[in-house]
């Protein structure tokens, strides 16, 4: 059988872990406890790294959960366990950065994801979280999500197709509008200061197929 070569790309470090290029792939799992219960999530977290996920990602979606992370890193540690722990943020990421700098400093990477970081304050609070990375000296991961893309940019290319002689299908432009997301906000991040190889692009689609052609659109149009 022959083997494609793996693409190359930047390496990002997260904590201890490498992800890109020329390192193996990396498992990354998330907790569905509430992360303000330290217990719970320190143990979900320790059995997800035993079963062999090198990676975990916790929701941080209020004041109770951000103070909650760095007990949580810190009891790990005291357990013996190291896996990177990687905050997944909506809508107010850019407050709890920003208003628990214990919570900044003890995660090993930020979850963005452009289409909810704050509507018409969107370029504000974007700015607010890579700061927040830049000051910590973490690695952000920029997530565009089918369900929730940046509305602005999407009526947009919805416009511009309307008025094309023939128009793509819906799918296609929503589609660009996730690749467009990304690469916009890769741009933005990078103007903002965040070096190349500490950032990584995601996409998120219900379909398999659309996950697909999504990620080799991407591909097709940065490394």
């Amino acid at each position: 059988m022959a083997f494609a070569p793996r693409r190359r790309t930047p390496t990002v470090q997260i904590g201890a872990v490498q992800v890109g290029s020329c390192h193996p792939i990396v498992v990354q799992s998330m907790t569905n406890t509430d992360t303000a219960d330290v217990v719970s999530t320190v143990r979900q977290v320790a059995e997800l790294a035993r079963a062999g996920s090198e990676l975990v990602r916790v929701t941080v979606n209020n004041d109770e959960a951000a103070r909650a992370v760095p007990a949580i890193v810190e009891d790990l540690a005291r357990g013996g366990v190291h896996v990177p722990i990687i905050g997944d943020f909506h809508y107010n990421g850019h407050l709890l950065l920003t208003r628990y700098p214990e919570c900044a400093a003890a995660l090993a990477k930020y979850r963005i994801n452009p289409g909810n970081v704050g509507g018409k304050h969107a370029d504000t609070n974007f700015k607010a979280i890579i700061d927040v990375a830049l000051r910590h000296g973490k690695p952000v991961r920029i997530g565009v999500n089918w369900g929730s893309l940046d509305q602005q940019l999407l009526t947009e290319l919805m416009d511009e197709n309307h008025r094309r002689p023939e128009p793509l299908d819906a799918r296609d432009v929503t589609m660009e509008a996730m690749v467009q997301s990304a690469l916009r906000s890769a741009a933005a991040a990078e103007s903002l200061g965040m070096a190349h190889d500490r950032i990584i692009l995601s996409a998120k689609v219900s379909g398999v197929q659309d996950l697909i052609d999504v990620y080799r659109m991407l591909a097709a149009r940065c490394d």
